[in-house]
Parts: C-alpha cells; sequence; structure tokens
C-alpha cells in the first residue's frame, strides 16, 4: 500500500455511496470502524446536497474488536431497516472492516428483512471508487431488473430508452442529465427510466422495458450495459456526447436506435462552433495541452480540444486502470505516450517535461497548474466545492460544448492580458496613470502636488514623447518572426520598446534574446 497526500479515487465504498446516495429509496449500511464515517462530509459539503447520504455505519470501536462484532452490524441494520423504511438494503465493509471478515451479506440476510438485501463484495485493497459504483449499480440491476412484459413489449408505442450512469458526486452528472434528456425528447425518444440518479427500486425494477440503454458514464454503468444487452437484448450507445462532433454522432446512433428521424434545427444554439472559430487564433490555435482524469472524459475532451478548438495535445493520461486501454488507442492518434497511473506526484513530474500551455484535468491538476503558473480548466473528478455550481453547466450536447469552450478558453485570454499588462506596464502610452484612449485628451489633468521625486539611482526614467523618432536598427530574421506573435495592437508599440532598450545597450542587430531582454527590462 502506498502513503499519498492526495488520491484520485477513494475505496470502493465511497463508489457504493455514491450509488446509495443518488438513489431515493436505498439504504446502504456499512460496517465500519469509528472515523470511517464521512459520508456527509463528501456529500453536504462538497457536492451541497439538501439531504443527508442514505448511509448507516456501525462505527465499532477499538475495546469492540474483542466482543461481539457481527452482533453489533445485525442490530445496526435492523435499526436502520426500522427507522428509514427502505424499498432494499445494501450491506458491506469498508477497507478496515473487511479484515474482520464478519460477512455483512449473510449477517444480514438471516435478519430476514421484508426487502431485497444486496451485499457487496467490494475488495477495498484491489479496487478504486469508480469501480465500486460500477459493481454496485451492477448487483442492483442484477437483484432487481424483471424480464419485461411481452405484451406491453408487443404494443406499438414511442421508443424509449434508460440513461444510465449518473451518480451522487459525479462531476456535473446533474446537468448534463438534462441537457442529454432535452436531446433526447426533442428526437422523440422518452427516457423510461435515468439510474442510479434519482431512481426508484420500482425503476430498477423497470429497466428491462426500454428499448435500447444510454450510457453517459462508462466507469460507472458499462457493466451494467453490457449485463442488461445479454440478459434482454438491449443496445446500448457507445458515443461519449461531449463536443459538437461526438454530440452529432451520439444522434446519430441514438436514431438508429430508435427508428427516428433527425430534426434540421438541433443545432440552433451550438455557439462553440463559431466562436473557436473567431478567437484570435494567434493566442489560440495551437495550444500545447496535457490532459488527466477518468478515461471517458479524458478521451472525449482530446477530440474536443484538437477538433474543434484547434489545440495541440502534447499529453495524456487516466487513473482509471480498468480503461487503460480506451487511453492508449486514443494516445495513438496524437502520437503521444499515455500515463497510467494513480500517483499525482509523476503527473506532475511528466507536466514539468512537457511544458504545456493548458491543463485540463481535476482537482489535482488544479493544485499542480497553481504552481506551475499554468492555466489550467477541470474536466473530470476528484473535484471540489466551486465544480458544482448552482447555474446550469452541462458538460455534454450541445450547450456543453458552449460551456467546454467558455471554460477553457477564458483562462488562456486571461493569461494573455496578464502578459500584455506586465509587458508594458512602464509604456508612456500604457502604463495606468495615462487617461483611456477613447476619452483623447479632455480628460481633466489631476491638481493634486506632485509625488516627491525619488532618488536618480531609483527612478525609472521614461522618454519623453517630444524625444525625436528612435532610428530602427537592424531585426535579425528570427527576432521578426517572435515580433509577429505579438498582437497588432501592441506590435508597434513591443517593436519601439526593443529597439529603445537595443540603442541604450549599444547593441547593433536585435536578435530574439533581445527581445526577451527587453520584455524583462519594461516589466520590472
Amino acid at each position: 500500500m502506498q502513503l499519498t497526500l492526495w488520491t484520485y479515487e477513494g475505496p470502493p465504498h465511497v463508489g457504493a455511496m455514491r450509488v446509495a446516495t443518488a438513489m431515493t429509496d436505498i439504504h446502504y449500511v456499512l460496517h465500519a470502524p469509528q472515523g470511517d464515517t464521512y459520508a456527509d462530509l463528501l456529500f453536504t459539503m462538497i457536492e451541497r446536497l439538501p439531504r443527508r447520504p442514505p448511509v448507516t455505519y456501525t462505527t465499532f470501536q477499538a475495546r469492540d474488536l474483542g466482543g461481539d462484532t457481527a452482533q453489533l452490524f445485525k442490530d445496526a441494520v435492523a435499526s436502520a431497516f426500522d427507522r428509514f423504511k427502505p424499498r432494499a438494503v445494501l450491506v458491506g465493509s469498508s477497507c478496515t472492516a473487511e479484515l474482520i471478515q464478519d460477512d455483512p451479506g449473510g449477517l444480514a440476510l438471516a435478519l430476514g428483512l421484508p426487502v431485497p438485501v444486496i451485499p457487496l463484495e467490494l475488495p477495498a485493497y484491489q479496487r478504486k471508487e469508480n469501480w465500486g459504483a460500477s459493481e454496485t449499480f451492477y448487483q442492483l440491476a442484477r437483484h432487481l431488473s424483471k424480464p419485461p412484459d411481452k405484451s406491453a413489449a408487443a404494443t406499438p408505442h414511442k421508443p424509449c430508452c434508460n440513461i444510465l450512469g449518473p451518480t451522487a458526486l459525479g462531476f456535473r452528472h446533474r446537468d448534463d442529465v438534462r441537457e442529454i434528456s432535452q436531446l433526447l425528447q426533442a428526437l422523440g425518444v422518452e427516457v423510461a427510466v435515468t439510474a442510479p440518479w434519482a431512481a426508484s427500486v420500482e425503476d430498477l425494477q423497470n429497466l428491462a422495458r426500454a428499448d435500447f440503454n444510454v450510457v453517459l458514464y462508462p466507469e460507472v454503468a458499462h457493466t451494467t450495459a453490457l449485463w442488461l444487452e445479454r440478459q434482454f437484448n438491449q443496445p446500448y450507445t457507445r458515443v461519449m456526447p461531449i463536443g459538437v462532433s461526438a454530440t452529432r454522432e451520439f444522434i446519430q446512433e441514438v436514431a438508429t436506435l430508435a427508428g427516428v428521424e433527425i430534426p434540421p434545427d438541433l443545432e440552433k444554439n451550438a455557439r462553440s462552433v463559431w466562436f473557436s472559430r473567431s478567437v484570435d487564433s494567434t493566442y489560440l490555435t495551437g495550444k500545447r495541452v496535457f490532459l488527466f482524469g477518468d478515461a471517458s472524459h479524458v478521451v472525449a475532451a482530446a477530440r474536443f480540444a484538437t477538433e474543434e478548438m484547434g489545440f495541440e495535445v502534447v499529453g495524456m493520461g487516466t487513473y482509471s486502470r480498468e480503461f487503460a486501454r480506451e487511453v492508449r488507442d486514443a494516445a495513438k492518434k496524437y502520437n503521444v505516450e499515455p500515463l497510467i497511473t494513480d500517483d499525482y506526484l509523476l503527473v506532475e513530474e511528466q507536466i514539468k517535461n512537457l511544458h504545456p500551455e493548458l491543463i485540463l484535468g481535476t482537482q489535482m491538476e488544479r493544485h499542480i497548474a497553481k504552481r506551475q503558473g499554468i492555466p489550467c480548466a477541470v474536466i473530470s473528478a476528484p473535484v471540489h466545492i466551486q465544480d458544482y455550481p448552482a447555474r446550469y453547466a452541462p458538460q455534454m450536447g450541445f450547450e456543453g460544448a458552449n460551456v467546454l469552450f467558455d471554460t477553457w478558453v477564458h483562462p488562456l485570454m486571461m493569461g494573455l492580458e496578464e502578459h500584455l499588462l506586465g509587458m508594458f506596464r512602464e509604456d508612456f502610452e500604457f502604463h495606468d496613470g495615462v487617461a483611456p484612449s477613447h476619452l483623447g485628451s479632455v480628460r481633466a489633468q489631476p491638481t493634486e502636488a506632485p509625488p516627491p521625486q525619488k532618488s536618480v539611482s531609483d527612478q525609472i526614467l521614461v522618454p519623453s514623447t517630444a524625444v525625436a523618432p528612435i532610428t530602427a536598427t537592424a531585426w535579425s530574421t528570427d527576432a521578426e518572426k517572435e515580433l509577429g506573435k505579438i498582437p497588432f495592437f501592441v506590435r508597434g508599440k513591443a517593436r519601439r520598446n526593443t529597439e529603445r532598450f537595443a540603442m541604450e545597450h549599444g547593441l547593433s542587430t536585435i536578435t530574439v534574446e533581445t527581445l526577451y531582454d527587453a520584455k524583462a527590462h519594461y516589466s520590472r
């Protein structure tokens, strides 16, 4: 076992909590020691849910280990059922309680509760959170799903589907479900069940009634979708609708499965297509980007970054070892070496080596980006409280593409603004004391007394505008090319400042090094 300050995923019972908390009438009884009881913190503080998670702990202490911890667990199950009256009960152990080997499933079944009891075997020392969520959802589907009524299936009806995968504590799951539900409705497809999010036991019993399944988050729903396909002949979608191109493919996939026509006006709100073309290509197109997160979001974001934003993927990776193959296959398209790890220190080392200009990652990469001074946007869990906004902010569908454009571009534009402010802070026309250019010379000059003069050694000498024009020195080819990368509206001032710097230092030829030395000089 590796000790670490940060971790991308919690133990698998956290994944089980996410599924239980997402549903409406499930209760999860967890055999766990005192100190492992942090469910309330996860869901009410970080995601800001208006209710407590449906989790009951046995909370045994060290002194209980010499007694009957099995009876302690049975008492906790019986008490939870009497208090919360759930329609089904999940039982399992935390990583610490797993070592006691009390068999929570057998103990709970022996109580003879009048509702389904679903035991969870989640090996905490071999698996992680997303696998735990996937396994929990799969076990719920296996225990609760019922075969469809054949007579009802034969009756003509509007095509319908299930949306599978959204959970509590999921990154933008709430808004993604709303966006994709609206998209399916526009296609003429009804949503029968959304699960686990806001689903009941009855909903899970009716999963097999739908014509097909929409898999939004493969890390959670892929195993269940495969089982439903084998058991009830329900096909499922493969495309994750992140970005305009992927959303178009998703729509085509759904239309094929449902046998419906695609309306002509579905893309009326897809503003990111035009917006991405309208941005100054000098400072966005070709930006070097590094991606890290869960496999599905990384693969989808890499496609959006290259095909629709014009970025260059210089590195990508995932902590989702179960989906490492998908990331490796995607990395081949961009000729990069994938990083498969759950060690954030290796991720930081990779970022240092690659020198990206933008990081698309998790909460971990946001911290790394701050230390490295690199713009960053979050695209994947794990996330923190600021990534559960009060506003509507999906990642999927056409509106999701609009959100992604804003989220990714704004850090780069702010970085550009800070760069220019630093470069021209002491310029005689652009410094803070100059009136805004659109006001001309009508602005009244300040009447207060002039500030005390600095000593000659301390003051910054600003040339007078009355000085004769500077005679241009010779520019090398490389320096002219580098100068061309500066925005046109300040390029002339950058040229004059650099030439002034060269003359003051007796340089007859301006090189790339001279250009950057001048920048550093005027940024002090």
